[in-house]
């Protein structure tokens, strides 16, 4: 036995232009705040830059005489001085452990 399929009942042509032509009336979303960020910034392309970024290679800032700032010469330091023969020096905070003592024996 063949399944009888019900044919849905469209609405006739009237009523769908009806339709479509409230849908098209009605009010548009709004969108609010806006799209653009606040920090205007030039818009560069990464491609070919006319001036080279790093025509010559960048300076050392943490060189041996940066590392090691001043000895310090509070009470305690002293008393480490004279007691432990020990010398207190304060250093960059950048500077890690190897490079501080690089910096003590090249100077």
């Amino acid at each position: 036995m063949a399944l009888k399929v019900k044919k849905e009942a469209s609405a006739p042509p009237k009523a769908e232009a009806a339709a479509k032509a409230k849908a098209l009336k009605a009010k548009k979303v709004v969108l609010k705040g806006h799209l653009h960020s606040d920090d205007p910034r030039p818009c560069i392309s990464e491609g070919s830059p006319n001036i080279l970024k790093r025509a010559s290679p960048r300076r050392n800032k943490l060189d041996h005489y940066a590392i090691i700032k001043f000895p310090l010469t509070t009470e305690s330091a002293m008393k480490k001085i004279e007691d432990n023969h020990t010398l207190v020096f304060i250093v960059d905070f950048k500077a890690i452990k190897h490079q501080i003592k690089q910096a003590v024996k090249k100077l």
